[in-house]
């Protein structure tokens, strides 16, 4: 008689592992952290889009490889909050951040280091490296004024040592995939060089992650 506990050989395939990574958008009002946001998680693009008051919050769940799927926690913090005294709430346990400015309106650009302080003040990974930023240079789809001086960008970003700076429109669907899968691949890769342990490198899993996925984990029922 055959058992029906016979080994045939074969062992059964370990699940994905599951990797949650909060990522913080930022910018001046106006620029389309919001309309990125959207096409990126959604596919989809309007011309009329609500203020964000505070905070709001978007999740992609990426299909990495065969062995990685990863959520993906994208936070809309409103233009307004730069100053404001709940940043640095809404910033914690963020794993990486992407800066907006708006082509069309170079002014928006002359902001991008304040913002870009503003984060490294007040988030630090838990092995202490700085927080990874890539800049995303949006509505590329409309003229750029002729006094704006590219080299600018360019400078900023080498001379602070950005993920990368990409070219961008939520209208057209332009470079936003590529750029959020550059900044998920340098998060992945900085990961490897840590120590890999969930609690101190941010990367939260299975119940844990589920509770602090939620924005009242982050910001209180009452800022919600």
């Amino acid at each position: 008689m055959t058992s029906v506990f016979q080994n045939t050989g074969q062992s059964t395939p370990k699940p994905p592992r599951e990797l949650l990574f909060k990522v913080l958008v930022v910018g001046e009002f106006g620029v389309g952290k919001t309309a990125i946001i959207r096409r990126y998680c959604e596919g989809a693009f309007s011309f009329n889009y609500k203020v964000t008051i505070g905070v709001d919050f978007a999740l992609k769940t990426l299909e990495w490889d065969e062995n990685t799927k990863i959520n993906l926690q994208l936070w809309d913090i409103a233009g307004h909050e730069r100053f404001g005294s709940m940043t640095r709430v809404y910033y914690k346990y963020a794993m990486a951040a992407v800066i907006v400015f708006d082509l069309s309106r170079p002014v928006t650009f002359f902001s991008v280091p304040k913002w870009y302080d503003d984060l490294i003040s007040k988030v630090e990974l838990p092995d202490q490296r700085p927080l990874p930023v890539i800049l995303l240079a949006n509505k590329c789809d409309l003229p750029v004024a002729d006094d704006f001086n590219m080299d600018s960008v360019t400078d900023f970003v080498a001379s602070h040592r950005l993920v990368g700076c990409f070219a961008t429109s939520a209208k057209d669907d332009v470079n936003i995939d590529a750029a959020v899968e550059k900044l998920v691949d340098h998060i992945l890769v900085s990961r490897r060089s840590s120590i890999p342990n969930t609690a101190s490198n941010g990367v939260l899993l299975g119940e844990e992650a589920s509770e602090r996925a939620r924005p009242e984990a982050a910001v209180g029922r009452c800022c919600r």
